[in-house]
This record gives structure tokens, sequence and C-alpha cells, in this order.
């Protein structure tokens, strides 16, 4: 959904644009707001779940990035500035998307800036931050995957979480069915994480893989519940939520449970003695599973 319009663009040369000329950085930022706040008023609200403030923050990044370059401003030195200043979290999200193009050919430059956001307070920079970062992945394979390696060690659970859901293969990071052990030699660092918010990540982030790689999922699970970790196993069960649409008898067998619960679904079985996995009941302390 294009949502720059001839209004819109005038508005940003005047409340934008000419601002950053003059280095009135928090004067620009408040404008940024401002055309945010016009562009999504303009999306139907039957439209927003599909287009909503993740869109528009794409929108005015990436026509801010070229009109950048257009107009002769630093790109760098404009964007981290407006992301230094700015108060609110949308004028902070649209210029990490400017960094975020800018990090495809300098990505060393960009990294502080995700890594301040994927520990940022509000729930809304840090996803938005997870969901720009994909874009850097790809054409830096090496640099990123050293970088998240770095942050999955964090003490700080939003950061780990950051990681988790950088690394979903989805849109940008399809290619990783190709190459899972890319992601996986991260992921694996998160595998008895013991928060709940980076945990559910590191299950979801599995579950995705599942999609098309059923069997290599299936072994990772086998290896989780036998490991006995309790948050092992609860990842574990979080990664059979496709699995067990498929082929639900394997996925309680593996896990040692007679009953799996997602959302409004529940999978039973009643008979569990002969399962040679039984004893993963014992270790995660409970043989139902509801996630």
């Amino acid at each position: 959904m294009k949502l720059i319009t001839s209004d819109i663009k005038a508005k940003i040369e005047n409340c934008i644009i000419d601002r950053l000329h003059n280095r009135e950085y928090l004067s620009a930022s408040i404008g940024i707001e401002e055309i945010i706040n016009d562009l999504y008023d303009t999306i139907p609200s039957d439209k927003r779940i599909s287009f909503g403030i993740v869109h528009t923050v794409k929108e005015l990044g990436n026509h801010l990035f070229i009109e950048f370059q257009e107009s002769k401003l630093p790109v760098f030195e404009s964007a981290s500035a407006l992301f230094d200043v700015a108060n609110k979290t949308e004028s902070r999200a649209v210029a990490l998307c400017i960094l975020s193009f800018h990090g495809v050919d300098f990505p060393e430059k960009v990294l502080p800036y995700f890594e301040k956001a994927a520990a940022d307070d509000d729930w809304e920079m840090r996803e938005i931050s997870q969901i720009l970062f994909r874009r850097l992945i790809k054409p830096h394979p090496a640099v990123m995957q050293n970088f998240l390696l770095k942050l999955v060690k964090s003490t700080d659970p939003n950061v780990r979480r950051f990681v988790g859901e950088t690394l979903r293969p989805v849109c940008e990071n399809k290619w990783f069915y190709k190459q899972p052990e890319y992601s996986l030699s991260v992921i694996r660092h998160l595998f008895k994480e013991s928060k709940p918010y980076p945990r559910t990540s590191t299950g979801n982030n599995l579950s995705d893989l599942a999609r098309h790689l059923p069997e290599m999922v299936y072994e990772i699970v086998g290896e989780l519940v036998s490991s006995g970790d309790k948050n092992s196993s609860w990842i574990a069960c979080r990664a059979c939520r496709n699995l067990v649409k498929k082929e639900p008898e394997r996925v309680l067998k593996i896990l040692g449970t007679d009953s799996y619960k997602y959302k409004d679904r529940t999978v039973k079985y009643s008979v569990i003695s002969h399962w040679s996995s039984v004893v993963a009941v014992a270790a995660v302390g409970s043989n139902n599973f509801e996630h």
C-alpha cells in the first residue's frame, strides 16, 4: 500500500528535509511524528493489521533514505542524530529504518543503533528493530552472525529475544531453510533459556523451521527433551506447534506426554507406557504440555 502522496512529499520537504539541512534535528523528529500520524490515518481501519505502524515506518524510512541522497544530506549523520534526539518511538523507528538501508553498504556503522533498539524499554521499538535488522543479514552474513553471537550472551532478556526473532526464517530470511545451521549456530545458545520472553521466541523459531525441515526439528526436539532441562523441554514442546498438526502421535511420543494443548487445539493419547521416551515425563515434571 503506497502512502506517500504529493501532499505528503511537500510536507516531508518542509517539516523534515529543510530542518535537517539546518541541523534542527529535534524539530525534524517532531516532523516525522506528525507525518507518521498522517500516513497512519490514511490507512483504512480494516487494513491496519497488515498495514500498520511498521508499514508506515518502512514507507517513510525508504522515502527519506532516497530523499537524503537526492538532497545531498549526509545519510548516517542525519539518521543517527535523529535517532539520538527523538523522544517518540515513531521517529526513532524511522531513523533506524534509514540506518538499516545505510547499513547494507556500511554494516558496522549501524550495529550500535540496533543494539540500543533491541534493549529499548518500548516494546514497539524492539519489535520494529528486529524486523528492520533482517535487511542486513543476507548481504553481510558473517558480520551479522558475529554480532548476534555477541548479543545472545547479553544479560538483558529483551536483547536475547531480539536475537531469536531476527533469525526467524520469514521474508528476508527464507534462505535459512537451505542453510539452517546459520541461524541454529546462534539459536543453540538459547536452548536452556530461563526467561519466558526469549524462550518463547526460541521455540517459535524452531517451529518455523519445522515447516520445511521437519526431520531436522524432530532431531533437535529429541535432544532438548533428553537433556532433562525443564526450559529445554518447554522449548521442545513449543517447537512442535506445526508438527503436531501433521503427526500428533509422533509428537506426543517424542515429548513423552499424553496431552498437548496449543490455543484451542488439544491432542491426547491415552497410553504412553510403551514409549521409550516416557522418561521425559519425569524430566519435565508433568505429562501435559500447554502452550
